[in-house]
C-alpha cells in the first residue's frame, strides 16, 4: 500500500518515460532548427522545442513536487508565444512594429 501522499508508480514511470520521450524529441527539433531548409520551418522548430521544454518543466515539477518549475513554464510559454508570433511576423512582412 502506498504511504499518504505519495503517487502511484505508474504516475511516476508516465513522468519519467514522458520526461524521456519529450526530451528526445527536443533534440529532434533542436536538429530542424539548425538544418532547416527555410527560415519558416526553423521558426516553426523554434517555437517546438520552446514547447517541449516547457512540458519538461511542467513533468519535472510534478516529480520533484516543487511548484515554481510551473511558474517558470508558464513564464516560458508566454516569452515563447510572444517571440514566435513577432519572428513570424517579421518573416512574412518584413517588419514588427509599423
Amino acid at each position: 500500500m502506498a504511504a499518504e501522499g505519495a503517487e502511484p508508480e505508474f504516475v511516476v514511470l508516465a513522468v519519467r518515460a514522458g520526461l524521456v520521450v519529450v526530451s528526445a524529441l527536443c533534440i529532434l527539433c533542436a536538429y530542424r532548427v539548425i538544418a532547416g531548409p527555410t527560415v519558416p520551418d526553423q521558426v516553426v522548430a523554434i517555437d517546438a522545442v520552446v514547447t517541449n521544454v516547457v512540458a519538461i518543466a511542467v513533468l519535472f515539477a510534478l516529480q520533484t513536487g516543487r511548484s515554481l518549475f510551473i511558474t517558470g513554464a508558464l513564464v516560458l510559454a508566454i516569452i515563447g508565444f510572444i517571440t514566435t508570433v513577432s519572428v513570424a511576423k517579421f518573416v512574412t512582412e518584413g517588419d514588427i512594429i509599423e
